[in-house]
């Protein structure tokens, strides 16, 4: 139990401590929260029990909104926002003059099953500042999560976010009772860590994501043996990162988030556009956070994850940033117009997969069709495949689809045309344009671009008449 003289130090004559009401301090704790992600699926599926209650599906819950808009699938909540460390980007950093208040365990997990039996939620996410260690905060969620899972008996899903710096057997008895866990990595190069959060280090965030990588491969094996033997983490690891807050370019996070897959077996990494709640002077100041960046990133990662892309595919040191303009698979097709257009009618699942405008489920769909007769258009808009983007790099029975070339410059234009406000439908003529009583608007040069376009297009004369300069690709 955090006693009375604890919480006043921690106060330390703040708003908070014993004195805060019950919903004050869930106002002031889930605002707190606000800036983690936990949008996704639950990635557990399981039943209800006898004597248990709730239960947790794949598909997580999804039907509340935070004010600004994210999805918040979970009770999102803080144990504690008070903590020792001055991370220059968090919010709840020590130094930052905020309403504060903390949890007892009981008091949370009461709050939880009232809301859960009032239907307002399906399940918890937690997580908490440090107070006086990372292996004091970790005992305190642990007790939560111990109440709920043994005396409260519920079932449904759960996650928690393991705190860096903490002992390996609190992560694994934080595994025993959530479905699944998570360790921020925070900011993507260990020089920005240590610039912005000097309390934390790069060994002591991985030092828990080894934990549990470790763990998960050992509880695999048990189950195999055992198959009553306790879950550890079901639904894996995760983790969070900041985009825009350091210079850090795609490049790096990409090749990070590749990495982190690789070698601890992450499901997934979150990306979080940078909303400035610090004055440092390293920080970005009134501007607003890169939400398309991270936008493009998810896409990107998508393509790591489910795709078979590898980082270096998509980004390079030549070419650090992914085009605001064009999401990630698009870009790469232009950059390989050389494995263009792919015959729908003969392509392995591999090769499909490569073509902007085929996803996971329609690839397959392609794969079924095709067996009782050869496709068409038509028949691939049925399928699902979204043609506004596709018909630039396949053919149907060897025939493109009518209006379109095998140019950079002319698909380009095409499929950035909704983004720059441009007519839409497919194709428009690069020899005319809508006449208009101002300038059309420039395309800025996409930083670290490869001057390859000209040189595809054959240098044919007409592309110069497209009504906006071809960017260098």
């Amino acid at each position: 139990m955090f006693d009375k003289t604890e919480t006043l130090f921690y106060t330390g004559g703040m708003e908070g401590g014993d004195g805060v009401d019950l919903m004050d301090k869930l106002s002031i704790l889930t605002d707190s929260a606000k800036y983690d992600a936990a949008c996704t699926s639950s990635g557990v599926g399981r039943a209800g029990r006898d004597g248990m209650i709730g239960s947790a599906n794949f598909g997580g819950i999804c039907h509340s909104f935070a004010a600004d808009g994210r999805c918040i699938s979970l009770l999102k909540v803080l144990m504690t926002n008070y903590c020792v460390y001055d991370c220059q980007y968090c919010v709840n950093r020590c130094s930052n003059d905020v309403p504060r208040a903390a949890f007892a365990p009981d008091e949370l997990a009461d709050l939880t099953m009232e809301f859960y039996k009032r239907n307002y939620i399906e399940g918890l996410f937690l997580s908490s500042g440090v107070m006086r260690n990372p292996d004091a905060s970790m005992e305190r969620m642990c007790r939560v999560l111990e109440l709920l899972r043994g005396k409260y008996r519920f079932n449904g899903y759960i996650h928690a976010k393991a705190i860096p710096g903490c002992s390996p057997e609190l992560v694994t008895k934080l595994g025993m009772l959530c479905d699944r866990m998570s360790v921020n990595i925070e900011l993507p190069s260990e020089r920005s860590l240590r610039v912005l959060a000097p309390n934390k280090s790069r060994e002591g965030i991985l030092r828990p994501m080894a934990a549990i990588r470790d763990t998960l491969r050992q509880n695999k094996q048990e189950l195999a043996v055992f198959r009553s033997a306790p879950s550890f983490a079901p639904a894996g690891q995760a983790t969070q990162m900041i985009v825009g807050a350091t210079p850090d370019t795609d490049w790096q996070i990409l090749r990070l988030s590749q990495g982190l897959y690789r070698q601890y077996g992450l499901k997934r990494v979150f990306y979080s556009a940078y909303i400035p709640v610090g004055t440092n002077a390293l920080l970005p100041r009134d501007q607003p956070p890169p939400l398309l960046r991270e936008h493009r990133l998810y896409q990107a990662d998508w393509l790591i994850r489910l795709y078979g892309f590898r980082a270096e595919e998509i980004l390079s040191e030549r070419k650090p940033s992914l085009d605001p303009l064009l999401d990630p698979k698009c870009e790469w097709a232009l950059r390989h117009l050389e494995a263009f257009p792919v015959e729908v009618n003969r392509a392995e699942k591999e090769v499909l997969l490569r073509v902007p405008g085929i996803g996971l489920k329609s690839a397959e769909r392609i794969l079924t069709a095709r067996r009782a007769g050869s496709l068409t258009f038509d028949d691939l808009k049925k399928i699902g495949v979204v043609l506004r983007r596709a018909v630039y790099f396949i053919t149907c029975r060897e025939r493109m689809y009518p209006g379109v070339r095998l140019s950079p410059s002319f698909i380009y234009q095409n499929l950035t045309a909704d983004t720059r406000r441009s007519p839409r439908g497919l194709p428009f003529s690069p020899e005319a344009e809508q006449l208009s009583l101002f300038p059309p608007p420039a395309v800025p040069a996409l930083a670290g671009g490869t001057a390859g376009a000209a040189a595809r297009d054959g240098g044919r004369g007409k592309e110069a008449a497209l009504p906006w300069p071809a960017p260098v690709m």
